[in-house]
């Protein structure tokens, strides 16, 4: 299911970037990165991903507006986005909802969970 699927990454933080994008890619994954909201949309339109992994707290722009602006866009509405936050408070899955994110995962990850959210959205 993953094999040659592209996952575009958006997290500041490096330690979990790293960990996160070793993971994809053992699982076939092909992983862009981004470390903030502008750079996440930059990467959204020139690489087109098939899904976005977004981290909510970013620096520069964050998670929440770049994924209105992802929406917002014609080129990159289709992208599945999966918000990644340590926000886990009531409110914040809704919040991401309305932001336009496709579905919402919490941090510390839990890999397999997350991985049958991709999958799950890469099927549909």
């Amino acid at each position: 299911m993953s094999e040659g699927k592209r996952i575009l990454l958006v997290e500041d933080n490096e330690m979990n970037r790293d960990m996160l994008s070793r993971r994809l890619s053992r699982k076939g994954f092909d992983v862009l990165l981004a470390e903030n909201g502008e750079e996440a949309i930059a990467q959204a339109k020139a690489g087109i991903p098939d899904l976005i992994l977004m981290d909510m707290s970013l620096p520069v722009m964050d998670g929440w507006e770049a994924t209105r602006r992802i929406k917002a866009d014609d080129a990159t509405r289709s992208i599945p986005v999966i918000a990644l936050t340590a926000h886990a408070m009531s409110g914040d899955k809704e919040r991401a909802l309305d932001a336009g994110c496709d579905d919402y995962d919490t941090k510390p990850i839990e890999f397999n969970r997350l991985l049958k959210k991709i999958d799950e959205h890469l099927r549909s």
